[in-house]
């Protein structure tokens, strides 16, 4: 029977397939099973240095700290970022060495904050928010991911607060006017809560109605997400009597606290919703909302703060984010945010402060494992 070109090709391939193996099994004799093993190590070592194996990218975020003086370039910390899956970093000012560092690294998603100490000369000037943006944020445009632009840090409430929507309105304008894909917020604290518990409770300080609530309905006319630093570590280490670890460090399966028709099992749900029932309080529903820091301290406070319990609560917040589930009050929302921090900074206060990173910044090998 006449051979059509498919079986030809088909045979062809057969017979390629058989030369290959007959060439391997032909390697496999002709060597010791030393070279043979070394053969095949060298081959490993090669997938793993041109990249071929991936890490599986996680939607966690890692805050970007600098309040050290033996941090490591940041190059060597974007190559970090890029090893273990981070594709989400903040940083609380636009520091050149860090944003020069992230130049062609449009998979990482950027958050760059505005430093508290610029909001005065910023909110009295739109002209001074145009240079601010032409010098920090303008050179970056083309190979750099800027994702948000956060205005102050846990200012609101407080004194420069009425600075944040001044400066807020001018960079939304700004980047409205030029198209681009930046969102603009700010970063506040549990602080602003005058009432937590049960979370149905949560109300807003008198201050925080003042300063806040103006700026919970300015980002809610774009549904631009406002960011909150939730520390469920904080309030346990205040009253380890009352707050159970397990409830604390989200280990805890069965219902802690049941309010009204919702329970929660961890108080990072709770702290959470705290705050979404409190913005409701003021008329403001459906916000979305990002925490822009968590975390737990590996050291500092005796048995409250050991790389274990650091390890338990952070590594449940990231299968938190990763399931994609919401919280007991937005169940269909899933949680979004960044963990504090990439490395223990030694600038910063003695104690816990010193001890929320994830890695050592001498040798950036990790205090405990996550990633």
């Amino acid at each position: 029977m006449q051979e059509t070109k498919r079986t030809r090709k088909k045979n062809s391939s057969l017979f390629f397939r058989q030369s290959n193996t007959h060439k391997y099994r032909s390697f496999i004799m002709n060597y010791s099973p030393k070279t043979v093993f070394l053969f095949f190590l060298s081959c490993i070592v090669l997938i793993f240095n041109y990249g071929l194996v991936t890490t599986a990218a996680s939607n966690v975020g890692l805050n970007y700290g600098l309040l050290g003086d033996n941090l490591p370039p940041p190059s060597n910390v974007i190559n970090l970022y890029k090893s273990i899956g981070i594709t989400k970093v903040r940083i609380f000012d636009p520091n050149t060495e860090v944003l020069n560092a992230l130049r062609g690294h449009r998979d990482i998603k950027v958050t760059v904050g505005v430093r508290d100490q610029d909001l005065a000369p910023l909110a009295a000037s739109e002209d001074a928010v145009k240079a601010w943006f032409a010098t920090n944020i303008e050179p970056y445009l083309s190979d750099v991911n800027i994702a948000f632009i956060t205005v102050g840090n846990e200012v609101i409430p407080g004194p420069i607060g009425p600075q944040v929507l001044p400066v807020m309105t001018s960079l939304t304008n700004l980047v409205k006017s030029r198209n681009l894909p930046i969102s603009i917020s700010t970063v506040v604290s549990m602080a602003n809560l005058g009432q937590s518990y049960p979370p149905s409770a949560g109300m807003f300080t008198s201050q925080a109605r003042e300063q806040l609530t103006p700026v919970l309905k300015f980002l809610s006319q774009t549904s631009t997400p406002i960011l909150v630093n939730i520390y469920p570590y904080f309030p346990y280490a205040t009253d380890p009597v009352n707050i159970h670890l397990d409830y604390a460090i989200s280990k805890s399966k069965a219902v802690v606290v049941q309010d009204g028709p919702l329970g929660y099992s961890n108080m990072f749900d709770a702290m959470f919703d705290a705050f979404l029932w409190a913005m409701e309080k003021e008329g403001v529903k459906g916000l979305p909302m990002v925490v822009s820091e968590t975390g737990w301290p590996s050291a500092g406070n005796g048995d409250m703060t050991t790389p274990l319990i650091a390890a338990t609560y952070n590594g449940n917040f990231v299968k938190h984010v990763d399931s994609g589930k919401g919280t007991p009050k937005r169940p269909s929302s899933r949680v979004d945010g960044f963990l504090f921090a990439t490395f223990n900074e030694n600038q910063k206060p003695p104690g816990t402060e010193q001890n929320f990173g994830l890695y050592n910044p001498v040798d950036m090998k990790p205090i405990y494992k996550l990633f």
